[in-house]
């Protein structure tokens, strides 16, 4: 069974107008010409053509797939947001929520992207394919029910997860989520409930501030269902491969999921403008072949990885190849031009075990 790639152009239209992350235009402040927005279409649209560049395209099955329907939308999102949501999008576009902004036409966008997730999520459940790729965007792990924010305007991995769980609702499912950022909006959605476990790695103190705590479990009969991993800055490749083995990969046994899906993000890497970790593409390479050994012993291999940040356009299209690399079995490679200079620039023998006694205390306050 080969490992689907769900992407489609029309996402990589969507636009944030003339917008600046923190900075405020005018005045002194000249305007960007490509509109501010971090999360463009770059990273994205650069992954797939190196992909198509060096073949490993062909070793995938590439397909587009629908909008998620209102219907679906209404699972996860109140129709109060999901109203005012296409209004504003229908007339000039704006922003609803906090640092979420959107053009004319973001709704449909948005819709499309939580599709490309859910026929994700469908055809690895079916066993269409073994397990499978969504090149989404928008994001979605920051989206909360009835708020958007951090680039993500509707929650993309939430929406296929109850989708799916409309026809199968015994279907239990682990999300980890290794984009730098803390997933709050997955985690909130789900944190009342035993049936999805949630799993965030994140550097601690960055976006957003006052989520991601190591003490926030879940509450009521979801009581221990949410893992937050609050990494400090610095963290690089040896001490992300200790995070998945200590953490992620007992918790995700213990849990016994039928599904495991992955909040892939890039932003941990070394060179991303949005944090200050270390990671490389052969630290995104060697976490989901950890990942993807893992779905091979305890749930058929059902995993699907769902596209989140990555801010470099440089290097997420590296990051991405090695990730599809190893989901695919793809002998085709893309050498990492910068790896000789991340690798010297990993952290020294004292500051790695200091980073890893770090994860060792925390797994042990989790109870791992």
């Amino acid at each position: 069974m080969s490992t689907g790639f769900y992407w489609d152009e029309r996402t990589m239209w969507h636009g944030g107008g003339n917008y600046a992350f923190t900075v405020p235009l005018g005045g002194l402040v000249q305007p960007l010409a490509a509109g501010g927005l971090p999360e463009s279409p770059e990273t994205k649209r650069r992954m797939k053509n190196l992909m198509d560049v060096t073949g490993l395209t062909n070793d995938l099955h590439v397909t587009t797939a629908d909008a998620a329907t209102h219907d679906q939308l209404l699972r996860v999102h109140p129709d109060s947001y999901l109203s005012e949501f296409k209004a504003l999008s229908d007339a000039k576009g704006g922003e609803i929520g906090h640092h979420a902004p959107f053009a004319t036409g973001g709704y449909e966008i948005a819709a499309l992207a939580a599709g490309l997730t859910t026929a994700a999520v469908e055809a690895v459940l079916k066993g269409t394919h073994e397990n499978a790729y969504a090149l989404a965007r928008p994001p979605g792990h920051h989206c909360e029910a009835a708020t958007p924010m951090g680039f993500c305007l509707m929650a993309n991995i939430a929406i296929a997860i109850e989708a799916a769980k409309a026809t199968r609702p015994d279907l239990r499912v682990a999300v980890l989520d290794w984009d730098v950022h803390h997933g709050n909006g997955t985690e909130s959605i789900f944190y009342n409930r035993p049936d999805v476990l949630t799993i965030s790695f994140h550097q601690e103190g960055n976006y957003p501030l006052e989520t991601g705590y190591l003490e926030d479990r879940g509450r009521g009969e979801g009581e221990g269902a949410n893992i937050n991993l609050p990494l400090p800055a610095g963290t690089g490749h040896t001490a992300y491969l200790h995070a998945i083995d200590r953490v992620a990969v007992p918790a995700i046994e213990a849990f016994n999921p039928d599904l495991i899906i992955v909040a892939c993000g890039f932003d941990a890497a070394a060179v991303d403008p949005l944090a200050r970790m270390l990671a490389t593409a052969e630290t995104f390479r060697e976490m989901t072949l950890k990942i993807k050994a893992l779905a091979e012993r305890i749930c058929d291999g059902k995993l699907v990885l769902s596209h989140e940040g990555g801010y470099s356009e440089i290097y997420v299209p590296f990051c991405g190849h090695a990730t599809l690399e190893a989901l695919s079995g793809s002998k085709i490679t893309a050498p990492d031009p910068m790896a000789r200079a991340l690798n010297n620039r990993q952290p020294g023998p004292r500051f790695d075990a200091f980073l890893r006694a770090e994860i060792d205390h925390m797994a042990q306050q989790l109870d791992l």
